[in-house]
Order: C-alpha cells, then structure tokens, then sequence
C-alpha cells in the first residue's frame, strides 16, 4: 500500500509539473500568434520588400525576351530553384525547371507602378516544414518528459526516505531517523526534523519509563519483604501497637514509591489538568499531610487563586516535606509567597545544608548524603518535572543560621 501511494504521489508530481510545461508552451506560443497578427513581424516586411526587388530586375529586361530569359535561367541557377514567368494574359513566357506548385514565392513585374507580368519562384529541394515541426515537437516533448520524470523523483524521494523512517519508528524500531542534509531546508526538512525529535522523545521516554520500573520493582521488594516477616513474626508472637506502626511505615513507603510512578509517568506524556485552586487550601492540606505544625506555616498578604494540577502540586510539596525529613530531621517552616504572575513554595529546614552541586540534587536516583538510603532518589527530581510542567523552575540555597531551603516557583496561571 505504501509503496502504491508512493508511486501514485509521484505520478501526480510529474502530472503536475509536465502539465505545467506544455501549458505554457502553448500559452507562449499563442501569445506570439496573437502578436505577430497585431504587429506585423520584420521578417515578412523584409520577404514583401525581396519580391518587389526581384520582380524589378526582371522589369529591366522585360521587353527584351532573350536578355529575359538568360537572366531568368541565371537567376534559378544562383538559387538553385525553378522559375516561371507569366504575362498579364497568364500565358508562360519563360520557364526554368519543372512545373512549380509547392513552396512557391510569387512575386510582381512591375515598372514605373505598371505591371507587366508576375512570376514564380519555387524552391524544388526545400524539406518538409511539416516534418520538420514535427522532430521539433517530438525532441521538445521529449525533453519536457525526461525532466518532469527527473523532478518527480527528485521530489518524491525525500518522501519515499522519510515514509521508511515512519514505518520503522511504527514497527518499534525508535533509532531509525531521517537524514538531514544542508541541502534540504525545506517543509519536507522541518517535517523530517519533527519526526526525529519526535523519536527522540518517545525513545527517552520508553527508556526512562523502563528504567524507573525497573528500579520501583527492585525498590518494592524491599518493603514487601518487611511486610512479611512481620506478619510472620505477629503469627508466631502477641500482636502490638509498634507491629501495626510498622506495617503503616511500610505501606507509606510503598504508597510513596507508587505515587511518584504514576506522578512521573503523568508528566512524561503531559497529562497536566490545571483547575483552579485555593492556595489556603493547599498550603493548610500539605502542612497536615506532613504533620507540620500550623504556626510554622506562613502566607503572604497578596496569597489567592492559583491555576495547577492539584494531584502534581501535591506530590511537590509531600516530596519536598519528605526531603525535609529524610535529610534534615523535618521542615522548620514552609511559606507561600505570590509576586510579579508566579507562586513561590519554600520549604526550609535547620539540617547540615547543601554541599557541593545544587543542580545535581534535582538530578533523577540522587540521594542525599545523610545516611538514610530509602527511597529512589526520584523525589527532588519530581518536584524539577512537576515545576516545569506548570512553566516553572526549582531552586535550593543554604539559610542563615544552618539549614537550608528548598523549593519551587510556578506560574500563577
């Protein structure tokens, strides 16, 4: 099917383009008919003034009929033609050759504005003009043949090219790319540009996705293990309240990790479905989801509306307060601030503070270096995607005092 539409596109191609040849062929050609009735071409001019020259040098000796005719036998020798010449009865006085009827110029005797007779002069070896229209239409024909059918392909192959790379990137085969060449700056070169970023981007994503699954299956082998030596140890002994805190501490993690997997997994095919929120709303709900107390949090004056993707922004601000916990003993306050079109969140701590390269922390499988190894190291790297995902960016700092700040800005709609 493919390769019939890539011969039927070709087709249309040279349809096109030989169409448009003869087309104008024929609009040139027309246009000079119609000029050359109009105007009267030089040609003919300089053909009428021939004749009446030629009929003037017969005039001369027109009453003498042997100086005549030796003139009218050398003048079909110099132009190797037959000539005929009649009186004004249309009797022949004089003829040269044989019977002149085809690809003859007859011209006027004519002397002090009298005529005197006419004559014929015929050209017997002149080829066939038909015949010679006719060779040029065919080589002209050919030509404008030859070239469409070169331009049809040449057209046709960048497609035929980027058709296979769309096939093979169907099939599964994300590394097949078209080729680019400088050459080619053309829409057929945006598109085949499109279509490699496109590829790219699938190819990234289905390795990223490939990847966080492999480390979530590894890292939920972890807390279902624990799981189940504790049931196993509550069968064999009493059940107590620190057994069932256990469990709950588990199931959290693993409530946390599924959670940024499908957090994750929204962002990298943009599923972003922004409403409008209440910032109150979702300050006072992250501050008890945290356990944070609510003196701790604070909001600016000018704090309102927001337009965002509650689940996402949950998901930011739960993994920015776990990062407080993990790495520096729990958040010390968390601020809301609104200025110039974007929200900021803080979320701020009285940890060791940050050390070495800030960026690498947002970096995906980066854990931070207070002992606790829990986790995927995904969480600071979320906020990055969630941040960007609502056109905003992340940024951490060192405070005064100790301790330091994490958090992110979005946009406000």
């Amino acid at each position: 099917m493919g390769r019939y539409v890539r011969k039927r596109l070709r087709r249309r191609i040279f349809a096109w383009f030989c169409g448009g040849l003869l087309t104008t062929g024929l609009m040139v050609a027309s246009l000079m008919v119609m000029v050359g009735r109009v105007q009267e071409p030089q040609w003919m001019r300089q053909f009428e003034g021939g004749q009446r020259w030629l009929g003037a040098q017969f005039a001369r000796d027109w009453d003498d009929p042997s100086a005549r005719e030796r003139y009218a036998v050398q003048t079909a020798h110099d132009l190797d033609a037959w000539l005929e010449l009649r009186d004004l009865t249309g009797a022949t006085v004089v003829k040269v050759g044989g019977d002149c009827r085809h690809h003859a110029v007859d011209f006027p005797v004519m002397r002090a504005g009298v005529r005197l007779g006419e004559g014929r002069l015929c050209f017997a070896n002149v080829p066939s003009a038909g015949l010679h229209w006719a060779v040029m239409a065919l080589f002209a024909f050919g030509a404008v043949w030859v070239a469409s059918g070169r331009v049809a392909r040449r057209l046709a192959r960048p497609l035929d090219e980027l058709t296979e790379v769309v096939r093979k990137i169907g099939q599964g085969d994300l590394t097949a790319r078209a080729q680019l060449g400088c050459h080619e700056p053309d829409e057929i070169g945006l598109v085949s540009e499109a279509v490699n970023d496109m590829a790219a981007r699938i190819e990234k994503q289905i390795a990223d996705q490939r990847e966080l699954l492999a480390t979530v299956s590894h890292e939920m082998r972890t807390p279902l293990a624990r799981i189940r030596i504790i049931s196993e140890i509550a069968r064999d002994t009493t059940a107590t309240p620190k057994t069932f805190d256990d469990l709950d501490r588990e199931v959290i993690e693993m409530d946390s990790l599924v959670g940024d997997l499908l957090a994750s997994s929204r962002v990298d095919f943009g599923q972003v479905s922004r409403r409008a929120l209440s910032l109150r709303d979702v300050a006072t709900e992250a501050v008890e989801r945290a356990g944070l107390a609510p003196e701790k949090l604070r909001l600016s004056s000018e704090t309102d509306g927001i337009t965002a993707d509650p689940t996402l922004l949950a998901r930011a601000l739960a993994n920015l307060f776990d990062n407080a916990k993990k790495h520096a003993g729990g958040a010390d306050a968390f601020e809301v601030v609104r200025e110039n079109g974007q929200v900021r969140f803080e979320v701020s701590d009285r940890g060791p503070g940050i050390k070495g390269d800030v960026d690498g922390l947002f970096r995906k499988f980066t854990r931070g270096e207070s002992g606790n190894e829990s986790g995927l190291g995904l969480g600071l790297a979320l906020v990055k995607r969630i941040a960007e995902a609502h056109q905003g960016r992340v940024f951490a700092r060192n405070r005064e005092g100790g301790g330091s700040t994490f958090g992110f800005e979005i946009a406000a709609a």
